[in-house]
């Protein structure tokens, strides 16, 4: 595939949904990359686009985002609410704009393939915000499960727990979000999940209300399949005040954990191994995940390479949910 090519030094962002985690989170990190430059953002609430152009030095804002994609855009940050993405990401790719998107990709898979096939009809690249994927202790348990040196992968285990009661969130209501904790979290750990132990042939699991009552779940957790051998686990969940989020990665020689990853922002990281005959070793790495994942897709952008967590990885993770969804609707007739 010839995809567009970046004709200056710097990659031009374009930024629509401008909301907390774009403001507290997604701004502030990428105006630590030389390579890249936020030039416009879009909202449905001009005063609201305003506001951030001014607080963060951005020349251009919007409430059309056909007027938004019209400005000399090389990519485009897709952070809106989830009932936006298809849309949005579709008229992107249209206007030529490699796509940066929040997860879960779309509302069901019917969209996100379509999403993923406009992507690549318009020759432009399409990442995905699965920002646990792209911090270095992650890619060194990928770069030690390949060495083999562990065996075979017996199990691998990712939780994701917080507490976020029912509010006004658009994550509250079905129509804008499409589910909760699991379409929320447990997307995260369904691709680390297949991220270190590979592809997914089966997925078994329970979606519940435990604590609080809303139109979506507060937790959910699954047991998976892996199709080369071993099995995954996760557990998410809204309504859990402290929880211990570890990863673990239990092979035949050996085993890995990584404390401090999941749900934690700018803290240090800590993976653990233990394999049989050797001493027990340990790797520590602070850092911005955000940080981490925005380098990665700029630098893929940059030299039209494909992202590490692209729109086909969002792609699969829906139809997961969609299917663990399905066999527990059936289970509750």
């Amino acid at each position: 595939m010839v995809t567009k090519l970046i004709n200056s030094n710097k990659l031009k962002w374009g930024v629509v949904g401008l909301g907390r985690f774009t403001e507290k989170t997604f701004l502030p990190s990428i105006q630590h990359l030389r390579k890249s430059k936020v030039i416009s953002v879009c909202s449905h609430n001009l005063n609201r686009a305003k506001s951030i152009a001014t607080n963060f030095g951005i020349p251009n804002f919007f409430d059309n985002y056909d007027e938004f994609l019209k400005t000399d855009l090389d990519a485009v940050y897709i952070a809106s609410k989830n009932s936006d993405h298809y849309e949005q990401a579709i008229k992107a790719a249209q206007a030529g704009k490699h796509i940066f998107c929040e997860k879960p990709l779309a509302l069901n898979s019917k969209q996100a393939e379509e999403m993923v096939t406009t992507a690549e009809k318009n020759n432009v690249l399409f990442a995905v915000n699965y920002v646990h994927n792209f911090h270095p202790l992650t890619i060194k348990a990928k770069e030690l499960i390949n060495t083999l040196k562990l065996g075979k992968i017996v199990s691998v285990q990712a939780n994701f727990n917080i507490h976020f009661p029912p509010d006004n969130n658009f994550r509250f209501v079905k129509e804008k979000s499409g589910g909760g904790a699991l379409r929320d979290l447990g997307t995260h750990t369904l691709n680390l999940l297949r991220y270190l132990g590979g592809e997914i042939s089966d997925i078994e699991g329970f979606i519940d209300n435990i604590v609080y009552q809303s139109e979506v779940e507060d937790f959910a957790s699954a047991i998976v399949k892996f199709q080369n051998g071993g099995y995954g686990y996760f557990n998410v969940s809204y309504n859990t005040k402290k929880a211990f989020n570890r990863l673990e990665i239990i092979c035949h020689r050996g085993s890995i954990e990584i404390d401090n990853l999941i749900g934690r922002k700018i803290i240090g990281t800590k993976l653990s191994i233990i394999i049989d005959g050797e001493a027990k070793k340990s790797f520590r790495k602070g850092g911005n995940k955000m940080l981490f994942a925005l380098k990665s897709v700029q630098d893929s952008f940059i030299k039209n390479q494909k992202p590490l967590v692209s729109g086909y990885d969002g792609l699969v993770n829906m139809k997961l949910m969609e299917e663990l969804e399905r066999k527990c609707q059936l289970k509750m007739k």
